[in-house]
């Protein structure tokens, strides 16, 4: 039996987002979908880095978030932009750092995840907008399902595979032109 064409399974898998529940944040599957295919495909080596990492970036976000909410408590005007300066450089510094771990590498994995969390909570996605813990846990599911998809399209989908050189015309061929 033959396999679809990619773009109808993917077409298929994307019609599927219509349907998320609890006003969770569909293009959080988008953006890891896209990801994982930018980052070599889904090929387990891919999966395992970006699932990884991912998580990691949108942890990262919340306790930006968070602290951001804490330091609004204390300061105001230009102290509090520059207690958020110093906020956003010493969390973001850090999770980058953990690029330096091998198994952590992947840090376009943690911008992933870092952006879906930010989009999700100021966008006011999710079952409780506004709540910083259910933001986060909608930004994790979301982003876990794009890899999965890209995974599905890959596996159940068949790719066009474009020929860098077109084959010479035989004399076969020729005769039957």
């Amino acid at each position: 039996m033959r396999k679809p064409p990619a773009e109808i399974v993917a077409s298929l898998l994307a019609v599927t987002t219509l349907f998320t529940p609890a006003h969770l944040p569909p293009w959080a599957i988008f953006i890891s979908w896209a990801g994982t295919f930018a980052a070599g495909g889904p090929k387990p080596d891919t999966l395992r880095k970006i699932w990884v990492t991912m998580p990691i970036g949108a942890i990262v976000a919340c306790l930006i978030v968070a602290c951001f909410k804490l330091a609004s408590q204390y300061f105001e005007g230009s102290s509090f932009v520059l207690a958020q300066c110093i906020i956003l450089f010493s969390l973001n510094g850090a999770m980058m750092s953990l690029g330096r771990i091998p198994a952590l590498s992947f840090v376009p994995g943690m911008f992933f995840g870092f952006a879906s969390y930010f989009a999700t909570f100021f966008g006011g996605f999710g079952p409780a907008p506004g709540n910083l813990l259910v933001a986060l846990g909608a930004t994790l599911l979301m982003n876990a399902i794009g890899p999965a998809y890209a995974w599905l399209t890959a596996n159940l989908g068949a790719h066009h595979h474009h020929h860098t050189e077109a084959a010479p015309i035989g004399r076969a061929q020729q005769a039957v032109s």
